[in-house]
């Protein structure tokens, strides 16, 4: 089969495709998938650079966001049949191994995959292969963050930073839904069109305002006997935008993170922390649940996936240089 090795840490010329990659057979407990779509997402970037205190086998195929078509089962495998059409929920869960698929062991840069048969959620007939692909790193984690664990309610105003990124778009249409009243950020004026026509309410170009007086401008100053301020503001970025974050919501609200992809190492203003009661809320992830409840969404009709665009699986490291140069809105998926 056909399949895009990561071979090493690295640039981008550390992708190779291989044209006679050994298909994979099915194990008792897994089955094979005919990959239909899989999404590039930050964190194969993360494995291609190396990262600190992750141990890859190398080479690896990437790629954890995967959908397709049951094409053999294994002898104990009995709830899967071949034509089957599901997505792979990546993380592994049965507490024998750690990390998921497409960092510790094989993923979707493939034409086929053998994956253990737990990994398994059905498809509904009504929802695309490539919207399923979609889903579970950006819009699961988006969903589990502002819906299951932060509890967002309809007329909340939110403040969404980095909300062009694949994580920051599904947090813009999940709150849409929602019924919030949506403040995104982002430091492109085409960005910041998309993001409009998407459902936010209010747009931030960071490279003319600073979130903190923009937040002011919409919704006036925070103030410690009530009133101003967001409800809630979601920052996965982390590094030196933590301290700002915290001047942006109001008193008794919340911060939603689940990540710091500009730096784990935060300065927390702590007068704002106590004085202001805020609560910070961290989700990790997604689960089982939360996909299923995506796909039920999207069979409604009540959510599309933004997908910028599908590349062929030989354009993997294309793939990769949109992520990095960010010049895309919304997912990029690969095509075997």
């Amino acid at each position: 089969m056909r399949a895009v090795l990561t071979v090493g840490h690295g640039a981008r010329d550390r992708l190779q495709l291989d044209e006679n990659f050994p298909d994979p057979q099915a194990a008792r407990d897994e089955v094979v998938v005919r990959v239909a779509a899989t999404a590039v997402n930050y964190h194969d970037i993360f494995t291609r650079r190396g990262m600190p205190g992750i141990r890859i086998p190398l080479p690896v195929i990437v790629g954890s966001d995967i959908a397709g078509e049951v094409v053999a089962v294994g002898a104990d495998t009995h709830a899967w049949k071949p034509g089957d059409r599901v997505l792979v929920d990546p993380v592994f869960r049965d507490g024998k191994r750690t990390g998921m698929i497409g960092e510790t062991t094989h993923g979707g840069r493939a034409e086929l995959i053998a994956v253990p048969a737990a990994q398994l959620i059905a498809v509904p007939q009504e929802v695309s292969l490539e919207d399923a692909a979609s889903l579970p790193l950006a819009y699961g984690t988006a969903y589990r963050m502002l819906v299951t664990q932060g509890q967002l309610v309809r007329g909340e105003k939110i403040l969404i930073l980095g909300a062009s990124g694949g994580v920051g778009v599904a947090c813009v249409q999940i709150a849409k839904l929602l019924g919030a009243e949506i403040l995104a950020g982002t430091s492109s004026s085409a960005k910041l069109r998309a993001l409009a026509a998407l459902g936010a309410d209010h747009v931030v170009d960071y490279s003319k305002e600073g979130v903190v007086e923009a937040v002011k401008r919409i919704c006036g100053k925070p103030r410690v006997t009530g009133g101003g301020g967001v409800d809630v503001a979601v920052n996965f970025t982390g590094g030196d935008t933590w301290r700002d974050t915290q001047r942006t919501v109001r008193h008794g609200g919340r911060i939603l993170t689940c990540g710091a992809t500009a730096g784990f190492e935060v300065v927390t203003d702590a007068r704002y922390l106590w004085t202001f009661e805020h609560r910070y809320i961290g989700s990790n992830g997604w689960s089982v649940a939360d996909l299923e409840s995506l796909l039920g969404l999207i069979r409604d009709g009540r959510l599309k996936p933004v997908i910028d665009r599908v590349l062929p699986l030989a354009e993997a490291a294309e793939g990769e240089r949109l992520l990095e140069e960010r010049e895309v809105i919304g997912k990029v998926l690969l095509k075997p």
